[in-house]
């Protein structure tokens, strides 16, 4: 009801809210035995904003440990319906090349997905990484933190030993731009001659497999208005799609929509976009702002990451 009552949204394409309880019990042939429990709280709510073919949909979600720390329905909805309208009237912007482009924290978890997805065990052990001779150098920019943390308080991913009854911890995988770690499992860590981090995870129906848990790219010191304040001409991402993302060159080419910035403010909605870089050159070129919050699994603030190209009209 709070989306529909905002003039201009439409429709709604349907809201959810849903609960769950779980209890994870393991049994290990070390003779480790444990047991933890834990539960789910989300609601969430898909917009449509506009008429014919002037139409944008847009959404808002939250999931929480305890009930209580989810924001209200109605800010669901509020959020979802500015979203949705902000984006009527989208358009394609000009092609440029080597311009910055600025994630939204909504898509900027995905860039740490990426980073963990390359320093995965099963990656590194396979020689199928970009980053599998980079162990102990500087693969961002100096300013990038990146830690995993399984005991994170009301941590979505939070558990106390990891799927082959190993210790877990707190760990930085990068910190100040350098790699710390790999990622990895008792398998892994044996075929590189390492030692497990307790990074072990499964699900019911097949073997243990490296993961992270609640990971998240610190926040910088720099607010989102003065990341985008000096620039010219960028690109500002809320939301990207395709899966042209390879591990092994570390090429990035993905469909995107968001928001044209000109002279350092946001100037019009614009959508039908292509980013394209090399993490490798992203992950150097790239700046966090101060507004880290703690909403899914996997965390970033607003990232700024300078040299892309942006594909358009």
């Amino acid at each position: 009801d709070a989306a529909l009552s905002v003039e201009g949204i439409t429709n709604s394409e349907g809201a959810e809210a849903s609960w769950s309880h779980f209890r994870i019990a393991l049994a290990a042939s070390n003779g480790f035995a444990g047991t933890y429990e834990g539960s789910r709280h989300s609601v969430g709510v898909s917009v449509l904003a506009g008429t014919g073919t002037e139409m944008e949909s847009d959404h808002d979600y939250a999931t929480k440990i305890f009930g209580a720390d989810l924001p209200s329905c109605a800010e669901i909805g509020r959020n979802a319906a500015d979203r949705a309208l902000k984006k009527l009237g989208a358009r394609k912007p000009p092609t440029a090349h080597c311009v910055p482009v600025v994630f939204d924290p909504r898509v900027s978890g995905g860039m740490v997905r990426h980073l963990t997805g390359a320093i995965n065990g099963s990656s590194v052990a396979r020689g199928t990484s970009f980053l599998k001779d980079r162990m102990g150098e500087q693969i961002m920019a100096a300013g990038i933190t990146i830690v995993d943390d399984p005991h994170m308080d009301r941590g979505l991913a939070s558990k106390p030993f990891d799927a082959e009854g190993l210790p877990n911890q707190r760990r930085n995988l990068v910190d100040q731009g350098v790699l710390q770690t790999w990622v990895l499992d008792l398998r892994t860590a044996r075929q590189l001659g390492l030692t497990s981090t307790g990074h072990a995870s499964r699900g019911t129906g097949g073997p243990p497999g490296p993961s992270t848990t609640n990971t998240h790219l610190a926040a910088g010191t720099v607010s989102p208005e003065d990341l985008i304040a000096d620039i010219e001409r960028g690109f500002y991402v809320t939301s990207v799609m395709g899966m042209g993302v390879s591990m092994i060159t570390g090429d990035y080419s993905r469909g995107a929509s968001g928001f044209w910035i000109e002279n350092g403010q946001i100037a019009y909605p614009v959508n039908e976009v292509t980013i394209a870089g090399n993490l490798k050159d992203m992950f150097l070129a790239m700046t966090a702002a101060d507004d880290l919050e703690f909403k899914y699994a996997t965390n970033a603030p607003t990232l700024r990451v300078d040299g892309m190209t942006v594909a358009g009209t």
